[in-house]
């Protein structure tokens, strides 16, 4: 890409490839219902009702390893978000300077690294220096390297969880850790990320999905709610609310896995065949197929039908 600091937007738009297409469920019910998780997302009653079949272990003592893996215009609150969830957890029993978990960024090299907005963050290890982590979490950047993905793979297989939010989805998948998952990301990449990885079940209109000790959460501020049910997985529903309540943080996405539903519904006017954006007609660009005109924000998207047109229509006759 060209340019050192892409606008968030810019990012969201460009994070894909040209790829095969794959089934997206055709409604959020269906999806859920489909989706192999650890639980029924859109089945769940209360906070409570869920968490005994679905925790992770705590240590008996010290400090939980959250190692947040970044890179070139790493989108700021898709890492900033859940570091400071984590940083701020209230854990019942726990005084405040006994933290529950240990923070740290983790990249190719100590050089400092622009991320969204021109914000540069200063790693705190490499890749190959970086203590071995119970958590990761994937922000919405630039791409990935080899590098980053074999560290990804291979940390993986001890971590407690492994999380994405929003595109960082893309590079999860790009791991290879999503084939034959579930998984959603921002709401304006659903199409791209399942053209691209055809192996991901891509779920529209989820705030977050786990399977095993993979999760993935949906655009930028999804990524809090899925680091506060990580909290509450570990320590329980009242850790949840305490830290929410010292976040002064309203939302209650994490409860909810389908509070993300909106997304799922196709928005009326003229929009992005791709990524579901509003355009204006006169001005975006277009392509004629089978009698049938769609409209395309950006060269990149239109790219991404004229690869596979006939898969591309089908998937979306069931979005």
């Amino acid at each position: 890409m060209k340019g050192k600091n892409l606008t968030r937007r810019r990012l969201l738009q460009t994070s894909g490839a040209v790829g095969l297409a794959a089934a997206i469920p055709g409604s959020l019910a269906a999806a859920l219902t489909a989706a192999s998780t650890q639980q029924s997302l859109g089945g769940q009653k209360s906070w409570e009702s869920v968490e005994a079949s679905n925790q992770l272990k705590a240590p008996a003592s010290g400090a939980i390893n959250v190692a947040f893996v970044i890179s070139r215009g790493a989108v700021l609150i898709d890492f900033a978000g859940p570091w400071e969830v984590f940083q701020d957890a209230t854990i019942p029993g726990r005084g405040m300077m006994d933290a529950a978990f240990n923070l740290y960024t983790v990249a190719e090299a100590l050089n400092p690294i622009v991320v969204s907005g021109g914000l540069q963050i200063v790693p705190n290890y490499t890749f190959q220096t970086a203590p071995p982590p119970q958590i990761i979490v994937i922000p919405a950047q630039n791409g990935s390297t080899d590098v980053m993905l074999e560290w990804i793979r291979k940390a993986s297989k001890t971590t407690d969880l492994t999380m994405s939010v929003c595109t960082g989805a893309y590079v999860l998948a790009a791991s290879g850790l999503l084939n034959g998952k579930s998984a959603t990301t921002h709401h304006t990449a659903y199409t791209d990320l399942a053209m691209q990885y055809p192996n991901v079940k891509v779920l529209r209109g989820a705030r977050f999905v786990e399977e095993g000790n993979i999760a993935t959460a949906g655009g930028l501020t999804s990524g809090m709610d899925l680091a506060l049910r990580t909290v509450g997985r570990y320590f329980g529903p009242e850790a949840v609310r305490r830290t929410a309540f010292e976040l002064e943080y309203q939302g209650k996405g994490w409860m909810d896995a389908a509070s993300n539903s909106e997304f799922a519904v196709k928005p009326s006017g003229d929009i992005c065949a791709v990524c579901w954006m509003q355009v204006d007609r006169k001005a975006a660009l277009a392509e004629v197929y089978k009698g049938q005109t769609y409209y395309f924000c950006m060269d990149a998207h239109k790219a991404v039908f004229d690869a596979k047109p006939d898969n591309f229509i089908e998937l979306l006759s069931k979005a």
